[in-house]
């Protein structure tokens, strides 16, 4: 089992705005931060505040391994008053990291192909997968496929770094001003049936009402995919019951999962998108 470091006061390196609304934090992480899976995530909690009183969730955008530290970076938006005040944090100032936490994605080294599905914010646990996938299959030629869309090109949040990684990027946004004009599950679903087989690897994150898009289309595909759902979460740690999601299977009746422990990450299938809310 993974090391879990309850509250750890850790130092920020730097935390700036990149677009309006949207910043980028990188934490001084101890060195067992490390072994932290793609798709895990982990809790900040702001120091001597008393509102917002709880941890905030956010997963792990990028990750480097240094001589005596780990560097985390954590991509959020701000929406309210919890990241308004994580947002006025500077070079210096110390946070409180718990982590890492929840199930991370499943890494197949025999894949032949990763495909990865993105929407906004969606693009923060897939860029980490990404690296990982580069560096793990680092020694072959090994195709990632990564379709981003958001409202804008403004938007696109990524874009630089999926290309670095030399992605094959496949783009939409809701205006057109970019790529295809619509949503991204549009242009995902146009290019579906070259992904029949085994050797593809599906990834992908972005709000609800985009994952329940995807599990439609992929009905009949024979494909498997893993999801990394964004929900809103007050423990990190399963306690509070208040991040469930409704899960399919045989026997009558709902049953529930909490997207901290047994996810963030789970099998497209596993979902009952029925009775998800959009």
């Amino acid at each position: 089992m993974r090391e879990i470091l309850f509250d750890q006061q850790v130092q920020i390196l730097s935390n700036r705005f990149f677009l309006p609304g949207h910043c980028l934090m990188v934490l001084r992480a101890p060195l067992s931060y490390g072994s932290a899976c793609p798709g895990q995530f982990i809790m900040l909690i702001l120091p001597g505040r008393s509102v917002p009183f709880l941890p905030r969730p956010f997963c792990i955008y990028g990750l480097a391994e240094e001589p005596e530290c780990v560097r985390l970076e954590i991509l959020y938006r701000v929406t309210g008053e919890g990241t308004d005040s994580l947002s006025r944090l500077h070079e210096g100032d110390k946070i409180g990291l718990l982590g890492p936490l929840g199930r991370g994605f499943d890494i197949d080294p025999a894949a032949q192909r990763v495909v990865l599905v993105a929407g906004g914010m969606g693009i923060a646990p897939l860029m980490r997968l990404a690296q990982a996938y580069r560096f793990l299959l680092r020694d072959k030629e090994f195709p990632i496929i990564c379709y981003l869309g958001a409202a804008a090109e403004s938007h696109l949040i990524g874009r630089d770094r999926m290309e670095a990684l030399r992605a094959d990027l496949r783009l939409s946004t809701d205006d057109g001003s970019t790529g295809h004009r619509g949503f991204i599950t549009e242009l995902f679903a146009q290019d579906l049936p070259s992904y029949r087989d085994s050797n593809t690897m599906i990834y992908a994150c972005g709000p609800l009402p985009m994952l329940k898009t995807l599990a439609h289309c992929m009905i009949g595909s024979g494909l498997s995919c893993q999801v990394s759902l964004e929900e809103r979460m007050a423990c990190g740690v399963g306690a509070c019951l208040g991040c469930v999601v409704a899960l399919s299977g045989e026997a009558p009746g709902i049953r529930y999962g909490r997207v901290c422990t047994e996810g963030p990450v789970f099998s497209l299938s596993e979902i009952d998108w029925s009775v998800q809310d959009e």
